[in-house]
């Protein structure tokens, strides 16, 4: 395939460079504990071309696209953005779906918004 990163910056439109790694995104996510590498690193990560790992860490998956992260940024990275982009990638890949629609009623239980279950859908079903 094509550059990784070039694929990621492109079709994100985030700069990552004009991220000064204060941590701001990260203190706001909610998913933070659940994280391997949290909003910060993985803007880091994206700008220094790691996206193959980052395309193998669950964070991709735990990322609630809530965009705290969006909002709490000083300099407007967009780090949820940049997740964004690189789960919808590997759930391009053939083979890479992690939830599947039988396995929604399973899941669900009473206090599960249902912005969470749409959610789920748009990030795991392309």
């Amino acid at each position: 395939m094509a550059d990784y990163k070039q694929v990621v910056l492109n079709a994100s439109g985030v700069n990552p460079l004009k991220c000064m790694r204060c941590g701001k995104c990260s203190g706001t996510c909610p998913s933070y504990d659940a994280m391997e590498y949290h909003p910060h690193q993985f803007v880091y990560m994206v700008e220094k071309g790691e996206i193959e790992k980052l395309m193998a860490s669950k964070s991709i998956y735990t990322c609630l696209s809530c965009f705290a992260c969006v909002e709490r940024c000083p300099r407007d990275v967009e780090p949820a953005k940049l997740i964004e982009v690189v789960r919808l990638a590997v759930v391009r890949q053939q083979g890479r779906n992690h939830l599947k629609s039988e396995y929604v009623p399973e899941r669900i239980d009473d206090d599960l918004p249902q912005q969470a279950i749409v959610s789920a859908f748009r990030k795991y079903t392309k």
